[in-house]
């Protein structure tokens, strides 16, 4: 008589870290290179996590984020998966739709012009 192991225990399927989608990434972009070429931005950075995808803005490199942009599923049904985070950690505008979430920061871009 032969004797076999049970068989493995069916393991967890891996959990996949959250990500921007290419849409996402052109709209964050689009937004990073007007903020660049306005002198505001420097730097970015983006970690994909397992509850949360996040895109960093810098000033300068070494210095904390000016502000983060946040991508967290799990509120699709509340508040809405998309927030823009400042420096001091305040959610500045939280929503479902990326494109009215990020205009909080497109305001930084309005200056009144100086005579």
């Amino acid at each position: 008589m032969t004797v076999q192991p049970p068989p493995p225990a069916p393991s967890e399927p891996a959990q996949e870290n959250v990500a921007f989608d290419r849409r996402e990434l052109n709209v964050i972009l689009a937004l990073y290179g007007r903020m660049v070429a306005a002198g505001e931005w420097r730097d970015y950075g983006v970690s994909f996590l397992r509850e949360v995808a996040v895109f960093s803005v810098f000033r300068r490199t070494a210095e904390h984020p000016l502000y983060r942009i946040e991508k967290r599923p799990r509120l699709r049904a509340r508040q809405g998966m998309y927030s823009v985070i400042g420096a001091d950690g305040r959610i500045l505008k939280r929503g479902h739709d990326l494109r009215q979430v990020l205009r909080v920061l497109e305001r930084k871009l309005i200056r009144p012009v100086q005579d």
